[in-house]
């Protein structure tokens, strides 16, 4: 399999993996947190050290860049290890590992958030959700906007998880309706500490830096991970600029690497990617990198403690290395979901929000 796979390929594989959360104690964790976000620290290692096993070299994402496009020849296949969104269970627990096998990573930043104390809003949507679950809310749907009143409604009748749900309101909605929803659901859920989640804390600048120091990159990932698909050119123009000056200037890098908040992209977000000075972009699209292949487009696996988990609910190092070798993608049990979007106006923005919705694919934050 490997060995048709690098000749698909052009000749070697280039194998981009992506996390979001790792974590000390993953069964605690999953009580509170969206669970395709987490994978515990021990599962993180056996990644690593199976991706190893299977021959794989770690590279950066620039020496990933630089065999794609034919700059420099691989005497290994590669991997790229990359983080979205900067949780600061990251710098706990993936840093440490990192450091201590040798393995280069790029961890995406949402700039604005980074050094707050403001938690992600599919973060504050899945906790509000399990509180108005916890206390048997019952909603008056007349009083409540249309985006509300279709969540809530899938939510609390138990048709679909709360996380399936999650996917299917973000791939349908713009950031500006998805707060509208948090602040409708924190007022019909009353005051109180509870309506924060107390997990899903970012990194600081100093932690940033301190990553920085010991030579970990990192790429843009917008100011306040807004799917930038979902939003008017004048938004993507000021989110990407923005996000990439900010980390610029806190860090002390060059930033040049982009990761599309839930993979999707357009023709005209990577004209403004190219405009300002990037070289590259990640997607979420689970397909293989070719050499030659378009650097924004960067197609990319994404993990989560599950994908390792044998049947009887313990780690399989088997199971993992088929799953970092696509060997059920490359059996036609599993496809693709494509990232490639229209983009949308303000105008067509506003008839989604208010119009009847179909079925998205399934996002990855």
């Amino acid at each position: 399999m490997a060995a048709w796979q690098r000749h698909q390929a052009g000749g070697r594989r280039i194998l981009i993996v992506s996390y979001h959360r790792v974590v000390g104690d993953f069964t605690g964790e999953l009580q509170r947190s969206i669970p395709g976000l987490l994978i515990s620290q021990e599962t993180f290692r056996g990644h690593l050290e199976g991706l190893r096993a299977a021959g794989y070299e770690f590279a950066t994402i620039g020496e990933a860049l630089d065999v794609m496009a034919g700059k420099r020849a691989a005497t290994k296949d590669l991997c790229v290890v990359t983080f979205d969104d900067g949780y600061r269970d990251v710098y706990r627990y993936a840093y440490p590992v990192l450091k201590q096998m040798g393995v280069p990573a790029i961890t995406y930043l949402p700039a604005a958030l980074i050094g707050t104390d403001q938690r992600f809003n599919h973060d504050r949507l899945f906790h509000l959700l399990g509180r108005a679950v916890a206390r048997g809310y019952q909603p008056r749907f007349d009083v409540l906007p249309s985006a509300a009143s279709e969540l809530l409604d899938t939510v609390l009748s138990g048709r679909t998880r709360i996380s399936a749900a999650l996917d299917d309101f973000i791939g349908h909605h713009p950031t500006d309706t998805l707060l509208e929803t948090i602040r409708v659901l924190e007022e019909r859920l009353g005051a109180g500490p509870d309506l924060l989640p107390p997990q899903g804390d970012l990194m600081d600048w100093d932690e940033v830096r301190c990553m920085v120091k010991d030579g970990f990159e990192f790429g843009a990932h917008t100011l306040g991970h807004r799917v930038l698909t979902h939003e008017p050119l004048e938004v993507v123009e000021r989110e990407v600029r923005e996000s990439k000056a900010i980390i610029e200037r806190e860090a002390g890098i060059t930033v040049r690497d982009f990761a599309y908040c839930n993979g999707w992209y357009s023709d005209e977000v990577i004209r403004v990617l190219v405009r300002n000075g990037f070289r590259s972009a990640v997607t979420t699209e689970d397909m293989p990198n070719r050499i030659g292949g378009d650097p924004f487009t960067l197609k990319r696996k994404v993990l989560w403690e599950n994908f390792s988990l044998g049947l009887g609910g313990e780690y399989s190092p088997s199971l993992t290395v088929c799953q970092l070798d696509d060997c059920f993608g490359m059996m036609g049990l599993r496809g693709p979901v494509p990232g490639r979007r229209p983009q949308r106006t303000e105008a067509s923005a506003a008839n989604v929000v208010m119009g009847p919705t179909g079925t998205p694919p399934e996002v990855a934050w």
